[in-house]
This record gives structure tokens, C-alpha cells and sequence, in this order.
């Protein structure tokens, strides 16, 4: 029955298929003088006499880079399947029923030659190269069309000649204060010299820098257009002299140098009402509206201006930013207000007020998902949480959550055919969080951020029927913190960790005797740990963005010194258990090349390295590495492979727990591209394995051997499809096996043995990577 109602299935899918690429026109509905875009053939430099700038290259794509209908890579590449346009040319606006439907949500207009405007296009190149200093540079456009004259690309080709340069600059010389100041910052630019290419943007850079810096010095209202440019290009061929001078219509305010006089702070409860109770500290008037539930240390906390000092417009958004982290307030406002009088030593003075309203204090969280893993199993999950957002009046959150999984095979294929083999999940968390850091003085946060100190309290039962049941308890307390706005630093001292293996089953038992490294690291045990992170992120270029993170742990070094230390040989307890001794180091780096507008080239490297030592001869299970699933080698099923070439039997389903390593290398890329709507489109290819650093008799092969490392390298590719609401993504990934770093029954590098026993498929929550 099955099988016939996969063969109908088949015949469906194909003759939609056939329908849609045979008989679906894309441009039936076209005018007499309309043509369909189809992209870009070509953006062509002529770069004879001189190079042009990669950044002015980015500026022109980006004029040019008009999306076609259903791009792949825009604007040059088209995906085969043009949906969109088949449902508009093919079904009437005004159907009705499921034919309206498709209409409405997944129809897609053409986008014309005309719409496009490629002469429009020529302009703003023309218009990006005289403001980048290339005068006597120009553009032009060429319309190709194809064999169906509805249809036609376009191409682009760019002259380019030498850019005129920067000559003499003279400066504004004036003798007031400001002046000075700008002219000392004018001299000081590294832009502003001779030899310089002319760039209209570098230009206006230069003057928003300096009033940036001046603003911050107490001229509160001083603006980049105060600053004026005089430019000669006609002295030389060339070369543009530039002369910088002062505004005619500057305001006196402009020119005033202001101070922070008086700092008013009012607080207000949720409901927005209260009688008002003011209170006076160094930093500031707090009014506060009773009864509202807040210290009075807080808001004054928080406030980055001084009263008396030179006002400095950054401290009205550090400000805004302290008080907007703490994550308790509904509404952060500031006002600036300038008083008539002055001070005697002729500055102006300037009132500061920051009113707020607390949000509601409560808030509850129901998550409901559904799992469906690449080995066969399926599953729903619930996590419900509460936390208080303001626990002890000063920004404090405390919160609880409950969470519960359960999994079953449906039998799938693979290792686990026919097995019996399912689980549930389910635990409970607590944490309590302080927005400031409780630690020595040798951590060195910055003031600009918002730095946090947890503690959490959490345990966890986990159930595999017909194997074991086990139980994990933990207890934590770590910093969080700035260093600048790229790195940030989570420095956890103290974590204390019990695994403990409740039940077990003959079965289970059995298969452990014949694995004594798997045995050893599912006892029960203590894991004192201490852990640090270290996480950079930032945009290098407007197109370029990368993620680096690099963690270090350790366990049980401290605790066997101090047992050491009194005399304790042997195995060492704590409470009559064991403790593991372990270190563990990891690291990644993420890159994002960013193409158009929703196009996007991501690529990932990782690394990481554990080894037991001293009071353990096995990783805790938990602290080992594995790869395969949805968010690794995404050809190959969640911990199918490994570690190195080694390779269970066909019907051995505990080996599940076996393919575990101490080393793990993977890199992946991954191309995404914008389908329809909210439906994204990703091409990816991974690599990588698990090795053991140590051998293991029962898992031959498992140990990293530099001469047989890339052959032990699996590497697939595949196809994803990803619904990317921006704030949920639901991704399916469909993964094709090309080289498998085990024996199979297929010679040669391509060794998957057949096409169905290459497809593993993925269906997660969020982007791999």
C-alpha cells in the first residue's frame, strides 16, 4: 500500500513539475514594449592606466545590483525554478480558491528593463566616481536580448583614469577657542593631506569627526555643516587644492562652551502614577514616584554626566544605553535644556532630565517545539519559564524554567534500524543574575557596558529506555564583561557538576564490559570546573563580518592539588565519588561575506581538543566531542561518525554512545540566497571528524594520525530551505554524502555506496552557524 502511494505521490510531483516548466510562461503578461530583466551579463572595469578603489568597486555593485526575479546570486545568477512569476503570468489576479491563495502569497510581479532604468544606473556611477575624485572616468550600458526578445540582460563596462588627488590645504587660522580646536583635529586627520585621493564621503568623514570630538568638549550644539570646503581645481591637472573655512550663519550657541548643571532623574511605577518623593545625591536629583519598587543607587548608577563638568554628548548615550540594559524599564527618556545664565568663566550651562517608567516586574514564557532528527527520531519538547526582571530593586532577574523532551524512532535507516530506541528529557533551571560584577579588582571591565555577574542551580534527568537512566545536577557562578564594544570576556570560577548513573540495564551492562574507555566515562562523578570564553565580533568591512570564540576548562586541577596536599593517594572523592581531572580547549571562526542585499557567503572553522588525566582516564560522556547532525556534517546522521575511521556494525544500535573522540576538526560553508518572501534558499558543503588522542583497543582507527587525517576527513555537500522570520528560523536541511572516512562497499574517494545511502535529512530551529 505504501509503495503504491509513493509511486501516485511521484507521478503528481512530477507532472507539477513538468506543467510548471513546460507550459508556465514567465512573460505572458508583459506589454507590447515591455522586457523581462533577467540580471547583469557583466560589470566590466577598464582599468588601463590605473586601478579603482575596491571600495568605490562596492559602491558601483551595489548601484547596479537590481534583483531579477527569483535571484540565486544577485544580480547575476537566476535559480531555474522562476515560481513567483509562473503563478503571476499563469493564474488570474481575481481567482479565487486555492489558486487565489497561491496568487496572494507567492505570486511574484516582473521586474522590467524599464524599471530598472539602466541609464539611471550609468548615472550613479557616474555620480559615485566624480565624488570619489575619478573626473575623467565614465560609464556605459549594453542591453543583450535572448532568443525570447521578452527577455534581456544588461551589462555594464566602467572607463577608468587616474583620480584627482588632494593639493595644498589651508586652514581656518582662526583665534577663538573652537576654531583653534577644529583647526588642530583639520591638521591632525590622517585623510586631510596632500597626495590624498579626492573623496567626497572622506571629506564629510573628516567633518563629522571633528565635531564629534568638539561636541564631546562642551560645544553641545556645534553641527558638521559649521565647517565649510573651498576647492580649486584648476590651478593644477589633477590635483584639487582645498581651503577649510568657517560658516558665515554660525550661531553664537555654537560657538558657547557648555557645562552640566543641574541632573534631574524622576522614576515611575508601571501604571505611570505616585506620589513624588526626591531624594538627593551626588550625581543627581532622583524623584522618585511612590510606591515604586527601585533603590536609590540605580538610576544614579547609571549616569555617565557630571555636574560642573564640560558636557560631552556621548554621556547622554551611554546613559540612555546603561539604563536601557538593565532590562526593567517600559520608557528611557533624556531632555536637554539651556539656561540664560552663565558661568564666570563665560560658559554656558545646560540642564539634563531623565525621566522613567519601570516595566512590569513578571514575565511568563510557553515554548512549544517539535524535533525531527536525521537518525529518525521525531518528538515534541515544552519549556515553561517565569522571571522577575527586578528582583531585589536593583536590575537583578531571577528566573526558573522547566523543560521536557521526548524522542522516538519511527524506523528510519542507518544504525538504528530496528531499534527499539527512545527517550525523554526533562529538568528544571534557576539563575539569578546581578547587573554589575561581583569580582576582584583584576577584571578590568569597561564602564561603557553593562556587566553581569550569575549564578544559576540546575538539574537534568535524562531516560534512554531498554539502556540507562541518568541524572546531572550542577551548581555555577560566573562574570560577564566588556572590554570594548568587540570583546567580551564570561569567566566562570566556580562550576560543580554531578553525573550520576541512576539505573542501567542488563543490556546496557553487558555492551560496557566490552568497552572499558565508554564504561569509565559514564560513571558517576564529580566535575569541579573552572571555564573562560573569549568571544570578538565585529564588522572588519561593510561586507565582511566575523564572529571568533575560543574557550579554555579545566576540572579537578585545583581539588587534586588540595587532596594531594593532605596527603590523599589514589583515586580522590569528594563526598564518596570520584572527580573528574580534565582540561578542554575549543575555538571558532565564523565569517560572513555579504553579497547584494540578502545574499550571503558563511563559512566556519573549528577546533577542539580535551584530555583526562591524573584522577581520570576517561572524558565525562558529556565533555566529549562528536559530529554529524543538523548543526555539523549535515551528510551524516548526529554521532554516526568517528571517531577517526572507525566504524560499527550495521545492527549495533548502542555504538551510538561509542562514536565519541577527544579531538574534533569540521569546516563548513555555506551560501544563503532569498527564494520568495520569507522562504531562503542555502547551498552548503561541510567536512570534519572526532579522533581519540589516545588509543582505544575497541575503537581501531580512532586515533589522530596526522598521514591519514584528510582521508579520514567526511566531507558532504546539500541543499537547505529555510523559513527566516528574522526572529524564528526554521531550517531543512537535506544532506548528500560525498566521502565517508570509513570502509564501505564502494572503492575510492566517492565510497558512498549508493545515492539513497548518501541523503540525510535535517529539520532545526535557528542557522547552524
Amino acid at each position: 500500500m505504501r509503495a503504491k502511494i509513493r509511486t501516485f505521490l511521484g507521478i503528481v510531483t512530477a507532472t507539477m513539475l513538468a506543467w510548471m516548466v513546460v507550459s508556465c510562461s514567465t512573460t505572458r503578461k508583459l506589454g507590447e514594449n515591455e522586457v523581462l530583466y533577467t540580471g547583469v551579463k557583466h560589470l566590466k572595469y577598464h582599468e588601463e592606466s590605473t586601478k579603482l578603489d575596491a571600495g568605490v568597486k562596492e559602491d558601483i555593485f551595489t548601484a547596479i545590483n537590481v534583483r531579477p526575479n527569483n535571484p540565486l546570486y544577485s544580480p547575476y545568477y537566476r535559480t531555474p525554478f522562476p515560481i513567483g512569476l509562473m503563478i503571476y503570468n499563469n493564474i488570474d489576479e481575481d481567482a479565487t480558491g486555492f489558486k487565489g491563495w497561491l496568487y496572494k502569497h507567492f505570486a511574484a510581479k516582473p521586474v522590467l528593463i524599464k524599471r530598472v532604468n539602466p541609464q539611471a544606473r550609468v548615472d550613479m556611477i557616474n555620480t559615485i566616481l566624480r565624488n570619489n575624485g575619478y573626473f575623467t572616468s565614465s560609464a556605459s550600458y549594453t542591453i543583450h536580448p535572448k532568443k525570447n526578445p521578452k527577455k534581456a540582460k544588461i551589462s555594464y563596462d566602467v572607463n577608468v583614469n587616474e583620480p584627482y588627488t588632494i593639493g595644498n590645504v589651508e586652514y581656518i587660522n582662526g583665534t577663538d577657542p573652537l576654531m583653534m580646536m577644529v583647526d588642530s583635529l583639520a591638521r591632525a586627520n590622517h585623510y586631510l593631506q596632500t597626495g590624498s585621493r579626492y573623496c567626497l564621503d572622506s571629506l564629510s568623514a573628516v567633518r563629522i569627526d571633528i565635531t564629534n570630538f568638539v561636541r564631546n568638549r562642551g560645544y553641545y550644539f556645534f553641527r558638521p555643516e559649521y565647517i565649510q570646503y573651498l576647492a580649486d581645481s584648476v590651478q593644477n591637472q589633477g590635483v584639487i587644492h582645498m581651503r577649510l573655512i568657517e560658516s558665515s550663519d554660525i550661531p553664537n550657541n555654537a560657538r558657547m562652551r557648555y557645562r552640566t548643571h543641574d541632573i534631574v532623574a524622576t522614576v515611575v511605577n508601571d501604571d505611570g502614577v505616585g506620589e513624588p518623593d526626591t531624594i538627593e545625591s551626588q550625581r543627581c536629583t532622583l524623584i522618585k514616584y511612590e510606591p515604586v519598587y527601585i533603590k536609590d543607587h540605580v538610576i544614579p548608577g547609571c549616569i555617565r554626566a557630571r555636574k560642573g563638568g564640560l558636557f560631552r554628548v556621548n554621556s547622554i548615550d551611554r546613559t540612555q544605553a546603561a539604563l536601557s540594559s538593565l532590562g526593567i524599564f517600559s520608557l528611557v527618556d533624556i531632555q536637554v535644556t539651556p539656561l540664560d545664565s552663565i558661568t564666570p568663566e563665560g560658559d554656558g550651562l545646560l540642564d539634563l532630565a531623565i525621566n522613567c517608567q519601570l516595566d512590569k516586574p513578571w514575565e511568563v514564557t510557553l515554548e512549544a517545539h517539535g524535533t525531527s532528527k536525521s537518525n529518525s527520531f521525531i518528538g515534541p519538547g515544552l519549556e515553561v519559564g517565569a522571571s522577575h526582571k527586578n528582583a531585589f530593586g536593583a536590575g537583578e532577574k531571577f528566573s526558573v524554567d522547566i523543560y521536557g523532551d521526548y524522542e522516538w524512532q519511527t524506523g528510519g535507516a542507518g544504525t538504528y534500524k530496528g531499534a527499539d530506541f527512545n527517550s525523554y528529557e526533562f529538568g528544571i533551571e534557576s539563575k539569578l543574575d546581578f547587573p554589575r560584577l561581583l569580582a576582584p579588582k583584576f577584571l578590568y571591565p569597561s564602564r561603557r557596558y553593562t556587566n553581569w555577574t550569575r549564578f544559576s542551580l540546575s538539574a537534568d534527568l535524562m531516560n534512554r529506555p531498554d539502556y540507562f537512566k541518568m541524572s546531572q545536577l550542577s551548581l555555577a557562578a560566573s562574570w560577564e564583561w566588556h572590554a570594548n564594544r568587540y570583546s567580551s570576556h564570561v569567566l566562570t570560577p566556580f562550576k560543580l557538576t554531578y553525573n550520576r548513573l541512576l539505573s542501567s540495564s542488563e543490556r546496557f551492562d553487558q555492551q560496557m564490559e566490552g568497552h572499558p574507555a565508554l564504561q569509565e566515562s559514564f560513571k558517576s562523578v564529580f566535575i569541579p570546573k573552572i571555564e573562560y570564553t573569549y568571544t570578538y565580533d565585529r564588522d572588519i568591512t561593510p561586507r565582511d563580518h566575523i564572529t571568533f570564540t575560543a574557550s579554555f576548562s579545566e576540572a579537578g586541577n585545583i581539588a587534586s592539588g588540595l587532596w594531594a596536599l593532605f596527603g590523599s593517594d589514589g583515586t580522590k572523592q569528594l563526598l564518596g565519588t570520584p572527580f573528574s581531572q580534565f582540561v578542554k580547549a575549543h575555538g571558532q571562526v565564523v565569517w560572513t561575506r555579504y553579497f547584494g542585499f540578502e545574499s550571503q557567503l558563511a563559512t566556519r572553522v573549528f577546533l577542539g581538543a580535551a584530555h583526562a588525566y591524573g584522577n581520570s582516564s576517561e572524558l565525562p560522556y558529556r565533555e566529549q566531542f562528536y559530529a554529524g547532525g543538523s548543526n555539523s556534517i549535515r551528510a551524516f546522521a548526529v554521532r554516526t561518525l568517528g571517531p577517526g575511521s572507525f566504524h560499527p556494525g550495521e545492527n549495533d544500535n548502542f555504538t551510538y554512545y561509542d562514536q565519541t573522540g577527544s579531538f574534533r576538526f569540521e569546516a563548513n560553508t555555506e551560501y544563503r540566497f532569498p527564494i520568495l518572501g520569507y522562504f531562503k534558499g542555502a547551498i552548503f558543503l561541510d567536512a570534519g571528524n572526532i579522533w581519540l588522542l589516545e588509543n582505544d583497543p575497541m575503537r581501531p582507527e580512532g586515533k589522530l594520525r596526522m598521514k591519514n587525517f584528510l582521508d579520514q576527513l567526511a566531507l558532504g555537500t546539500g541543499v537547505g530551505l529555510r523559513f527566516d522570520m528574522t526572529m524564528l528560523v526554521v531550517r531543512a536541511d537535506l544532506g548528500i554524502g560525498i566521502h565517508a572516512p570509513y570502509e564501505t562497499t564502494k572503492s575510492g574517494y566517492f565510497n558512498i555506496p549508493s545515492f539513497k545511502e548518501a541523503l540525510a535529512f535535517h529539520l532545526a530551529i535557528g542557522y547552524p552557524f
